[in-house]
Formats: structure tokens, C-alpha cells, sequence
């Protein structure tokens, strides 16, 4: 074996790694991802060398020269990843050098792998975040546009899965838009402690290098420091942040997609979702199956899996870095992409959506929806809730025995439950009704919903404009 042919470390050992040992530790197949990040902080890194005189500015330009075009080659599929150099960090340095001799190899003065792929993690997580971030804004404003169009489209609202009470379409689609609102919420949370540089703790415990770390924080972006060498190193609590922000993500995507998934059923008929995101059946050629939604529910189990993973890399090893944190960089990536391309589709989804009010108004019909909405207006008569609550509930199974809605009985037959009840009684177990009479803030009536849809257009608008 030449000198050339060497592991960077292989002066302390006396025999090469085994084969299977090299494949077993290699990451360069998954982490190639990081190549272009790993040149951004190699390039900051040579600059504060040179401002600090570790490096001479000839140094500073041949490794300007020589990343430029390795970033070249990559970007092109031209660039020779090599397993014996174990990872993206190795494979850059060696062809570094190759194209740029003895400043090739000054490069890595005064940091170590450590410090240098913690610093590529946090620079390829920051990215990642700031797409989803918008990711989740055009989610949000599918929503927001469909709902505009079903302010007045009445749907039964559920609990247990039982018909409760009347909402608007556009409330149910609104309740998401808050979900996905309050995610974004925690992504631009989470990238504030995503955003701080490891960059010069060096292997664990800092370096003797004069170097400047906030002036490479400042050539990077980054908001501040990790301001001790040991945990700059050796946590990922900042990717076991994120995943666990993307888990509810997806999460909250589960339960539209479950929700997407009955109403499609001929069983609601609420909606139709557009063909290009449903497949056939290979033997009933009827079938129209809702395949994206469905995938969303088994992609989230995915995702939280990730977390468990994360979680669990984390909780035994002592300080500082272990070998162990090399498990870190696959979980984190299949949940970035899994949460890019889910979001991306159901943002086209949401725009391809067909909605069925008549069967959605249908529905609300059934179920004695609006018992709640009689209750309260023997409340407003001045009955107690509780004796309210009593005489309702004797007219609904006595309205259940005559196979009727509240709204189908006699004046008569209503006041045998309570004198109370008049004539007007019968614009209060209207639907419409019901949905007026819930005139505040977050209520479902038309009027508040468009208010917060016209709210959500504004923060969605100053978002884009951010």
C-alpha cells in the first residue's frame, strides 16, 4: 500500500481495515449529500485561517481554486466518490489535494471531522428547514383557497365519529390551516438552535490555533457559537428537534389524509380527489383508491420511527463524540425527504379536491345536529342547561320513534317537553341557524370563518413577502 493509497489515519495501525470492517463503516454512500455544504464551511474555515495567519492568502486562493471545481464536478455527476475514503469529507479533501498539493492538506488546521460534520448537518438542516417552511406555507394557502369557496357549505362536525353538531366545510379546512400554522411555527423555532456553529471545537476540546469561530459564524450565517467544545461535538438534539417537528407534521397530515380518505368513500361522498392522485384495482375496475392519502397515514409511521431512532442513538453515549452519531445522518435525511415530497403532493392535492355539498348537507341532516342549538334555546328561555339538556334528549328519541328530524315536528309535539318552546323555534334548528348563531371568534359561523380566512391571506402574504 502506497502513502497515497492511505487512510488519513493509518499511521497508528498495523494493518489495514478489513473489507468488511471498511464497508461497515463507511458513509459516503448516504452522506454525499452534504458534499456542497461541506465545501461552504471548508471555504469559511480557509478564510478565517488566512485572517488569522494560520494559512497564507496563496493557500487561501489554491483552495478557493480547487474547491470550485470539485463543487464543478459535482454538481455535473462527474466527481469520484471512493469507499476506502469512508465519507464525503475525506473523498473532498483527497481530491483537494490532489488538484492543489500542499494547501489541500493545510485545510483541515485547526478543526476535526467532529466539529466539521456537525457543521455540515446544521448547514444542510438549515436549508432543508427553510424549504419546508415554505412547503407548509403553500399548504396552507391550498387550504385557505378552498375554504373561501365553502364559507356557506354545511357539513356535519363529529365527535367520535358521530354526527355533533353543523359546521361549514370551510371551518372543518380551517382547523388544519391552524395545525400546519402552528408547525411552521416550531420549524422557524427549531432552526434557531439548528443555527449555531460547532465549527472550532475541533475534535472535543477546542483547538491551540489562534482561530476567530464568530468570524466564521458571521461568513456562514450562523446566529452564534456552540459555546462549549464537548457539546458542539457530540449532541443532535437539534435533529431529534426537527424530527420530532416533522413527526407532528406528518402527523396532522395523517389525520386530513384519514379524514380525505372517508369522504371519498361512497359510504360519505363528500369529495372526489383528482385521478392523478388515486390508482385503480387490478381486478374490480370500479375502484378509485385514494393511494396518496393513504401513503401519507404509512409514510407518518415512518417518520415517527425516525425520531424512536434518534432518540434512542442519543440517550447512552457519554461525551464527547462517538461513532455512534454516524447513525444520525440517514434517519434525518429520509425524513427530510419524506416531508419535502408529502408536502409538495398535497399542496396539488388540496387544489385538485372536488367538493359535494348536497351530500355533506345531506348528512348534516342526519343525526339530530342541531339538538344542541334547542338546548340552548331553552337555556336562553331561562331553563337550566341541565333540565335543557333532559327535555332535548326526550325529543330526540321521541323524533327517533316518529323516524323524523327535530325540525319535523309539530309545535305541539315540541312543547310537550317544554312549554317554553315557540314559533320561533324553527329558525333555530335550521342549519344555517345553527351556523349563525356561533358569531365569535373561532366559531364556525360564515361570517368568522371569512374573517379568518381573510387573516390567514394576510399572514400567508406576509410570509411571502419575508
Amino acid at each position: 500500500m502506497t502513502m497515497q493509497d492511505k487512510q488519513t489515519w493509518s499511521g497508528r495501525f498495523n494493518e489495514p481495515v478489513a473489507e468488511l470492517v471498511k464497508r461497515y463503516t463507511a458513509s459516503v454512500e448516504f452522506d454525499q449529500r452534504l458534499a456542497l455544504f461541506d465545501i461552504q464551511g471548508s471555504l469559511a474555515h480557509a478564510q478565517m485561517l488566512a485572517a488569522c495567519n494560520i494559512i497564507s492568502e496563496q493557500d487561501l486562493n489554491d483552495i478557493r481554486r480547487g474547491m470550485a471545481q470539485i463543487e464543478n464536478e459535482i454538481i455535473a455527476g462527474e466527481f469520484e466518490w471512493s469507499l476506502d475514503l469512508e465519507d464525503v469529507h475525506l473523498n473532498i479533501e483527497k481530491r483537494l489535494t490532489t488538484l492543489v498539493g500542499d494547501a489541500g492538506k493545510r485545510l483541515h488546521t485547526g478543526r476535526s471531522r467532529n466539529d466539521q460534520v456537525a457543521t455540515d448537518v446544521r448547514l444542510y438542516l438549515r436549508n432543508a428547514i427553510d424549504e419546508i417552511i415554505l412547503l407548509t406555507h403553500a399548504l396552507q394557502a391550498a387550504l385557505v383557497e378552498l375554504a373561501a369557496q365553502h364559507t356557506h357549505t354545511i357539513m356535519p362536525g363529529f365527535t367520535h365519529l358521530q354526527v355533533a353538531q353543523p359546521v361549514s366545510f370551510a371551518h372543518h379546512l380551517m382547523a388544519y390551516l391552524e395545525m400546519f400554522k402552528r408547525d411552521a411555527e416550531r420549524l422557524a423555532d427549531c432552526r434557531k438552535r439548528v443555527n449555531r456553529l460547532p465549527l472550532g471545537a475541533a475534535a472535543l476540546a477546542g483547538t491551540s490555533y489562534p482561530i476567530k469561530r464568530e468570524y466564521v459564524a458571521e461568513l456562514l450565517s450562523f446566529d452564534a457559537v456552540c459555546e462549549n467544545s464537548l457539546d458542539a461535538v457530540s449532541d443532535r438534539d437539534f435533529a431529534i428537534e426537527f424530527t420530532a417537528a416533522a413527526a407532528l407534521i406528518m402527523t396532522h397530515l395523517s389525520r386530513l389524509s384519514e379524514e380525505l380518505i372517508l369522504w371519498m368513500s361512497p359510504r360519505f361522498s363528500f369529495i372526489d380527489i383528482a385521478d392523478r392522485f388515486c390508482t385503480g384495482s387490478s381486478i374490480m375496475p370500479q375502484k378509485k383508491n385514494p393511494d396518496v392519502p393513504e401513503l401519507v397515514r404509512g409514510k407518518t409511521g415512518r417518520v415517527n420511527g425516525h425520531l424512536v431512532s434518534l432518540l434512542t442513538l442519543m440517550k447512552g453515549q457519554p461525551l464527547a463524540y462517538n461513532k455512534d452519531n454516524q447513525e444520525d445522518k440517514e434517519p434525518l435525511f429520509d425524513t427530510v425527504d419524506t416531508l419535502i415530497q408529502t408536502l409538495r403532493i398535497y399542496a396539488d392535492m388540496m387544489g385538485g379536491i372536488t367538493v359535494r355539498p348536497e351530500a355533506m348537507r345531506v348528512a348534516a341532516l342526519q343525526g339530530y345536529a342541531t339538538a344542541t342549538d334547542l338546548a340552548d334555546y331553552l337555556v336562553k328561555k331561562g331553563l337550566p342547561f341541565r333540565d335543557a339538556h333532559e327535555a332535548v334528549a326526550l325529543a330526540v328519541r321521541f323524533a327517533e320513534q316518529r323516524n323524523c328530524d327535530l325540525a319535523d315536528l309539530k309545535l305541539d309535539e315540541l312543547q310537550k317537553f317544554s312549554s317554553l318552546i315557540t314559533d320561533d323555534i324553527y329558525s333555530v334548528l335550521t342549519l344555517e341557524g345553527s351556523l349563525a348563531a356561533r358569531n365569535h371568534t373561532g366559531g364556525t359561523s360564515p361570517q368568522q370563518v371569512e374573517a379568518a380566512i381573510a387573516r390567514a391571506r394576510q399572514h400567508l402574504a406576509g410570509k411571502s413577502a419575508a
